[in-house]
């Protein structure tokens, strides 16, 4: 599997939030914006909970592990996969729902007066620093389940002695 790449998730958190910003201009001048949920950021948020939690369980058990602890619970490799996984589906869709609400909340920006609007504008920006949230935790949790062979300068060439 790949490693997160910061450049990709900024890249689709750009495209996403200038498609947003442009589709809620549209959007007005045909009718009603939709709203921005206030489950928005609380849903990212939960998920950027989950994956800072499994990134410290994984750490402390790898660490106990490599201490050769007596009491170490030791780490399937199948489970640790699976969280990295989780964490890159989740850092790609929170770059996306984050560059969604960050176009949203840039269009409304220019209606702060109208106290619905602002309301919009103010969880649009909480879904953006909780999506950023989803992608740290992510980013931890693939940095803690780095195999130490996986370093840069390996060349996939396996030595037969």
């Amino acid at each position: 599997m790949t490693e997160l790449r910061i450049r990709t998730l900024a890249g689709v958190f750009v495209v996403a939030g200038v498609l947003s910003w442009a589709g809620a201009r549209l959007w007005n001048s045909i009718g009603t914006l939709p709203s921005v949920p206030l489950a928005a950021p609380i849903v990212l948020a939960v998920i950027a909970a989950v994956l800072l939690a499994t990134a410290l369980s994984l750490r402390a058990r790898l660490k106990a592990q490599r201490e050769r602890r007596p009491e170490a619970k030791g780490v399937d490799p199948l489970m640790a996969a699976r969280a990295v996984v989780f964490g890159h589906a989740s850092a790609l869709v929170a770059a996306l729902v984050a560059g969604m609400y960050g176009g949203t909340g840039v269009f409304l920006l220019e209606s702060l007066e109208i106290p619905a609007r602002r309301d919009q504008a103010l969880y649009a920006a909480f879904s953006v620093l909780a999506g950023l949230a989803v992608i740290t935790a992510a980013v931890f949790l693939e940095r803690v389940c780095k195999l130490p062979e996986d370093d840069d300068n390996n060349t996939g060439a396996t030595s037969t002695a």
